[in-house]
């Protein structure tokens, strides 16, 4: 959905973030993005669903506020904030074509948690997090030989269930 124009990203930051607002508000000088988003109309937050999560639907509240970019349109200040805890809320820096809808930016956003869950299955199932960098040819053996076995195991467990589900009950 995203058009290509260089660059597009949507990136966590700190709500400590200094960013500047297109808004008369702003007045054109860099401010606290906790700051920039404490100030929008609560019209401006959708309920998006980010898709399924290990402890069911991955739901939140979204808004985005333009923020000055180095150059061009479509550089966004985003932000995410729980249904049961409003004061919970995340931070993200976004740069993406300028007709890109709030949904597609909380979705991509929000495929940061399946890579996390990755990493953590890695470390729990291959190690990955088991070496001690000595020196970087060592360290890169051991992540690449974690990392194939880690495919290795997902696309084994994969072919399994697969194979359980056409297989008829008796």
């Amino acid at each position: 959905m995203l058009e290509d124009r260089g660059l597009s990203y949507v990136v966590a930051v700190p709500c400590s973030q200094r960013v500047h607002p297109t808004t008369a508000a702003g007045g054109g000088i860099d401010v606290r993005a906790d700051e920039v988003i404490a100030g929008l109309a609560p019209q401006a937050w959708s309920t998006v669903s980010t898709g399924a999560g290990a402890k069911g639907p991955r739901v939140y509240q979204w808004a985005r506020a333009a923020v000055r970019p180095l150059a061009g349109p479509g550089y966004w200040l985003l932000a995410r904030r729980s249904l049961t805890d409003p004061t919970d809320i995340a931070y993200y820096l976004c740069s993406a074509p300028a007709r890109t809808p709030l949904r597609e930016l909380a979705r991509i956003a929000g495929t940061r948690w399946a890579i996390e869950e990755s990493f953590q299955t890695a470390k729990g199932e291959v190690g990955l997090d088991h070496y001690q960098v000595r020196r970087y040819d060592g360290w890169y053996r051991h992540i690449t030989l974690a990392m194939l076995a880690h495919a290795f195991l997902t696309v084994t467990r994969a072919d399994a269930q697969k194979n359980d589900h056409a297989r008829p009950q008796s």
